[in-house]
């Protein structure tokens, strides 16, 4: 692809605090509170279903605890009253 890497080693997520907060949140309330997986299959069903609720219910302080999905409808619909209730 011809970019470097500025930091990490390739396919880590350490150097990247977003990315590391989201792994946190998706082992802390999906893969540890279940903790009864029979296999890879229920994971990743699971894990499916958590993308979802996490982006269209899970309320998310950043946005004014709302869910992702309906603070980037509103962002699409009118970008300025975005940024000002931020």
């Amino acid at each position: 692809m011809g970019a470097a890497r500025s930091v990490g080693s390739k396919g880590d997520s350490y150097d990247n605090a977003a990315a590391e907060s989201l792994n946190s949140l998706y082992k802390k309330e999906l893969i540890d509170y279940r903790g009864d997986w029979k296999n890879t299959t229920d994971v990743a069903l699971a894990t499916m279903e958590w993308v979802a609720w996490y982006n269209t219910e899970r309320l998310h302080s950043f946005c004014g605890n709302i869910p992702r999905a309906e603070y980037e409808e509103t962002f699409h619909r009118d970008p300025a009253d975005t940024a000002a209730a931020a």
